[in-house]
Formats: structure tokens, sequence, C-alpha cells
């Protein structure tokens, strides 16, 4: 570990995506310190995780956490997700498509008890991010994307989209196109929160403190007393890294550690379910029930096509454009959201036994808005054991998630059928033309399916009447002073498109919630 000091106002554990933005955002006031304690090394030399076209080079290396999930009845039971250990987080690794929240995503979250972060108050910090983001370049745009998007606008009859941050997708939630990414297209630099919200930053400001390889063992307590209620709570004074330091907090702590990361942080405190804390043998501070539940991803079909010439090497990241679209006549959120990838990846079938040729071409449809809920736990106090994670994916009890993704791989098949994507195909080899029953096809998707790595929901935002919640709609942990959760685990639910974004705009929220509290 290094950093001199032991003592600062606010301590936010975890330099990811949400993390480098709050601690960022709070050491803007000199009259506070600010300590961003990032289990992982520092990202400024690593040119793998600065530029966008090398984002597949930093999965599965060595900062990827690369966790595992205990084995799905419905789903896929090898999804491999990645989680970075590294200043940035996820921001060094993803394909940064940025998408500000869909005004249903926040309406919705709102209806669950998440006041104060309707579509009024939450879509202008769109505008306050300070990582670029803009359509891809002109320079990026690979031809054979191109054509996929004209297929895919005549196929389903969707507008081509150009701007889809503008607010047209809160009306129809319907279109096509390059989309628009974070990133400078002049030298193809990513848009992570480590390299524009904290490296110039951490250079420039004394009280702000970012502590790299030092992970968090669990957050300390002691008992406040607020006398005037004449009431006892926790309040968060600190921290305990794995190597034994101290570091006190005099104001508060902030957890942003991720949607898996933070449970297991909140759990290695005390703080979680009653039951699973005692199978763990950790003693109960505060019985939170909904710590670790309400786990949501976006579950990825995959159709795949023989090619009679491979795309040129022309790419943003590389998964630059796609398509959104409703089913039926609801308007405002989409049922199914797709990704045109110029280099398909299939490792999962290839995995259960599929052979493709050496030219190939795919499209990855995926269930934008799922029903099923899976849940985050830990099963020991030992901070280097892995915690348990179970998506229960297609678990849902209408059948929604398996029915959209079965729309999707369909649609995706008469995206291929119209030109100009036609004239690039041979013949489909995934899951292959003779797979044509909703059982069959269903059950090839299911044991195939990718995760799009968005894991969220698992410490959500509620009232005080909801026993699930974990966050007040402050971001507060119930229960306690002092401590609070700012990253995709307090999502009510998964946002329909790529959450990258709205994160970052969670965490600017956050900031301001949190300075106006003191």
């Amino acid at each position: 570990m290094s950093g001199a000091h032991e003592r600062f106002d606010y301590i936010v554990v975890g330099g990811g995506t949400a993390g480098c933005i709050v601690a960022s955002r709070l050491s803007e006031d000199p009259a506070v310190t600010v300590a961003l304690l990032e289990a992982g090394p520092s990202d400024r030399n690593e040119d793998r995780a600065r530029f966008l076209r090398r984002w597949d080079e930093m999965v599965g290396s060595e900062y990827d956490l690369d966790y595992r999930s205990v084995p799905q009845p419905r789903g896929n039971s090898d999804i491999r997700q990645t989680r970075m250990r590294i200043l940035g987080g996820c921001s060094t690794a993803n394909t940064m498509i940025a998408w500000r929240p869909l005004r249903s995503d926040l309406c919705e979250w709102v209806s669950m008890g998440a006041d104060g972060w309707d579509p009024a108050t939450v879509l202008p910090y769109f505008e306050r991010l300070l990582t670029p983001i803009t359509p891809v370049a002109e320079q990026d745009r690979n031809p054979y994307l191109a054509d996929v998007i004209a297929s895919a606008a005549r196929a389903l009859d969707l507008p081509v989209q150009e701007r889809w941050n503008d607010g047209r997708l809160d009306e129809s939630a319907r279109g096509t196109g390059f989309f628009e990414v974070g990133y400078r297209p002049e030298d193809n630099l990513r848009s992570s929160t480590s390299i524009w919200y904290l490296h110039e930053a951490a250079g420039a400001r004394a009280n702000l403190h970012v502590i790299t390889r030092a992970q968090v063992a669990r957050v300390l307590f002691a008992p406040d007393v607020d006398e005037a209620h004449r009431t006892t709570a926790l309040r968060a004074t600190g921290v305990r890294l794995v190597d034994g330091t101290v570091l006190a907090a005099a104001r508060e702590v902030i957890i942003s550690a991720g949607a898996i990361d933070s449970v297991k942080v909140l759990e290695s405190s005390g703080i979680g379910p009653a039951d699973v804390l005692d199978a763990a043998g950790i003693p109960v501070l505060v019985d939170l029930p909904g710590v670790g539940e309400n786990l949501q991803d976006h579950a990825e079909g995959l159709v795949v096509w023989e090619a009679n010439a491979s795309p040129p090497d022309i790419r943003a990241s590389g998964w630059d454009a796609g398509a959104m679209f409703t089913l039926g006549d609801r308007i405002g959120s989409p049922d199914i959201l797709m990704h045109f990838p110029v280099e398909p990846w299939v490792e999962n079938p290839r995995s259960r036994g599929y052979e493709f040729p050496e030219k190939i071409v795919a499209i990855a449809p995926n269930v934008a808005k799922p029903a099923s809920r899976g849940r985050v736990w830990i099963e020991s106090a030992d901070p280097a054991a892995r915690p348990q994670i179970d998506y229960r994916y297609f678990t849902d009890e209408d059948g929604h998630d398996e029915a959209i993704l079965l729309a999707g791989v369909r649609a995706a098949r008469a995206i291929a059928e119209r030109e100009p994507m036609r004239s690039w195909l041979v013949r489909e080899v995934f899951p292959g033309p003779e797979v044509q029953s909703d059982d069959e096809l269903s059950r090839i998707q299911r044991a195939i399916h990718q995760t799009v790595y968005h894991v969220s929901g698992t410490c959500r935002i509620g009232g005080g009447e909801d026993p699930m919640a974990v966050v007040d709609p402050h971001l507060r942990v119930r229960g306690t002073a002092g401590l609070r959760v700012v990253d995709a685990s307090v999502f009510p639910t998964l946002t329909a498109t790529n959450p990258v974004v709205t994160i970052m705009m969670v965490a600017e929220r956050a900031a301001e919630l949190i300075a106006r509290d003191v």
C-alpha cells in the first residue's frame, strides 16, 4: 500500500467506473480529504487499458477477476464474468457503448421507491460527464457494419440513428445504426473514468489520495447515538485492509466495488442477510436481507454465418453498431437490443463442440429488460474467497426472457435475409438452418448464451417500507450511518441499454448528494 495519511474525511472503496468519479468530485472541495482505494494497480502505463480497440486484451488478462457462477438449470453455467482489478475498473475493459438511460428506465426506478431519480432530475447529469462521448467517427465506420445496419433498417422497419442520446428514443425505443461511443476518435483513447476524472486531478490536488493495491477486508463501525431521536445506529468509521492497515473516515465510507464485490464488502463487514452471515461465520451487525439479491444481467444470444469475405479491420472497438426495437405496441422501452460485432465471439458454442469456418460474421441479440432475478453472496470470511454468483437466467415464471431471446434470434435471421448483408453470407453455421422449433432453438441458445457484463441491482435503492431495499434514495445503507453504496448495484432494475454511462451519472449525482448531506 502507498499513501502517507491514515485518516481522511471520505474513503471510497473501489477505483472503478463509479469510484473514480466520486473521489474526483468530492476532492474538488479543497477543505476535505479523500482516499480512493483500488485493489489493483494503476492504469496509467497500461496501453491495453487506454485504447478502446484493445479492450479484448483486457478481458481474461491478469487484471480480470474472471468470476464464475454456480450451475445454471436453464442458462449457461460456464459464463466467465469479467470484473477488473485495476484503476478505472470495467471502464478500462468494456466497449464504451454510450447511452444515457431511457426515461422509461428512470420512471421504473421511481415506481420502485427511488424518489429523486426521475428523468427531470437525473438526465441533466449526462451533460456534466467529463468523458468524451461521440458517434463512431467516419474513419472508424466499418463498411460491413454499414451493410448490416441497412439490412436491419429494411428487415425490421427501423429508423437509422446517428444520435442515440438526443431524446428521440424515449418516444419510440426503435432504431439501428452506428452507436455513440465513449472515446476520442483522433487517437482511440477510451473514455475510462480513471483517465478523464482522476489522472490529472490526482497529480494536482493535495487532498486526493489514490492508494492502489489496497484491498479492503471490511468496513469498521462504532455506535452512533442520536440523542435527539433517542436512537443508536452503527456509524462507519473506516476500513481495514487485508494487510491489517486501518484507515479512518471522519465523514463517510463509500463502497463502489461493483454489483458483485460491493456485496462481498458489505457482507464481510456484517451487513447482509443474517442466514448468509451466520453460514459464513461473520457476526451480524445489520440484518439486511436485500444485500446480494435482485441480481440482473443482459443475456445475449448468437447467430453466426459463414462469410464470403472477412470484414476489414476498421473499428472503434469492433462492437460499434447495433439495433433496438420493441415487440407489439409497447413504446418507450425496447424489448430487444442487438450488437453487430466486426469479429464474432464464438467461444461458448465452440466449447460445446461447434466448429466454425475461418470467415464468419454474427449478430448478438439480448434481452433488454430481463425479468429473471439472481443473487450474490459470500460463503467465507476469508477475503481471498470468491463470492458466489447465481444469475438464475431464464427462470422468470412467465417465460418473458426466453421468449424475448427467441424473438431476437429470429429477428437476426430476418436481417441476414435482406440485402446488402445477404451478399456477405454463404450460409448460417450456428445454430444452423435446421434449428427452427422454439424448443430446440431455446435449448441451444440458453446453453451457449453470453453475459454482456452488465451485472446490476444487488444493493438496490428503495423506500423505507421496502424490506429488500439496501440503500435509501440518497444511497445510504439502511441501518447504518456514514456508509453508502455508489455503483451499478444500486440500480432497482437494469437499464435496457448498456449501463456504463448510467453508472457515471449515478456517481455524479451521488457526489452531489454526499457533499450536500454534510
